[in-house]
């Protein structure tokens, strides 16, 4: 907050700053509010379905008393500064989410030919919610994701190495609450006389071989070079913690092929915010494991109907950056 309400000054300030594609819920101040664009482009919709759009330096008023959402578009981040009335102490009633379908109104994106979601087999196409719902915390849709993947033939192991994979993308926290939404699931089907195959156990890592220099051959096949840059030069433990833990310890365990990997891995990415940078090189990476850019299509498709417009949108502009119109990989 950039500054409260006291007794002679009935509002307070704060500067808010979206990401691509966040908004509020719905809501609505009692004194009213006004909102100052200070960076990007804004977007606020009321409930007769118009949406308002305004850039920086340009203001907004919101009456009293009026249900509203604002947020950024779906392209770029956007912070604004909120001035906010109150009345009776208070300035602002929640309410419920803004849906996909509100938020993106008559803006919705002319849509190329729909991607063939059969690119991608059924188990390939059961990691990518299961991946995304991992990432962004939502147990109760991933529950649902966990029961589908299972009837989609994917085995329990294998549900345990997506989201031991993903630990190292979005941390432990959504790792192990995923892991133990999986447990709660397998028990549920197994208390209603559902046996799930557990599937394939993890490998036992290469004899010959150090989980360092495992990594760093499974890092430059996967990158197509030996990966360096200026970041590594600043802070080389972390290179050197990639290629031992994650591409030498986690990559060596088997289960996933890399395939697998790469699909539960941009599911995530585009289902969380700030990681446009990682979810455009793992479409690199994707590709070099022979993703074809009609199964990639097929993973924002998968996200877009699963998930949410907003991951599937977020793969899709990666996909437009990375690879060529028209474009495949050999």
């Amino acid at each position: 907050m950039l500054f409260p309400g006291n007794g002679t000054a009935h509002y307070s300030g704060a500067y808010v700053t979206f990401q691509p594609g966040a908004r509020t819920v719905w809501h609505l101040h009692p004194a009213g509010q006004h909102m100052i664009v200070t960076n990007g482009v804004a977007l606020t919709g009321t409930r007769d379905g118009k949406i308002i759009e305004f850039e920086e330096g340009e203001t907004v008023w919101c009456p009293p008393d009026i249900d509203h959402w604002h947020g950024a578009t779906p392209e770029a981040p956007m912070t604004h500064l909120v001035i906010t009335g109150s009345k009776d102490d208070e300035n602002v009633i929640w309410k419920e989410k803004v849906s996909d379908e509100v938020y993106y109104g008559n803006r919705q994106p002319k849509e190329k030919a729909a991607a063939d979601i059969d690119a991608l087999s059924a188990k390939q196409r059961g990691i990518i919610p299961i991946a995304a719902y991992t990432a962004n915390g939502d147990l109760e849709s991933l529950k649902a994701a966990i029961q589908a993947g299972l009837s989609a033939g994917l085995s329990v192991n294998e549900i345990k190495e997506i989201q031991i994979h993903l630990y190292a993308y979005v941390g432990f926290p959504r790792a192990l609450n995923g892991l133990a939404t999986l447990m709660g699931v397998v028990e549920e089907r197994k208390a209603a006389g559902i046996t799930d195959p557990m599937g394939e156990e993890a490998h036992a890592l290469p004899a010959d071989k150090s989980s360092l220099e495992l990594g760093k051959s499974v890092q430059t096949e996967l990158a197509g070079r030996p990966v360096t840059g200026p970041l590594f030069d600043f802070v080389p433990a972390i290179n050197t913690y990639l290629q031992s833990h994650l591409f030498g310890d986690l990559f060596g365990r088997g289960i996933l092929d890399y395939q697998s990997r790469e699909i539960a891995t941009l599911s995530a990415l585009a289902s969380i915010a700030g990681v446009e940078s990682q979810l455009k090189a793992h479409i690199g990476i994707a590709t070099n494991v022979r993703l074809t850019e009609a199964q990639l299509s097929a993973v924002a498709a998968v996200l877009n109907q699963r998930v949410g417009m907003q991951a599937g949108r977020s793969a899709e502009q990666a996909l437009q950056a990375v690879l060529p119109e028209g474009g495949e990989n050999p």
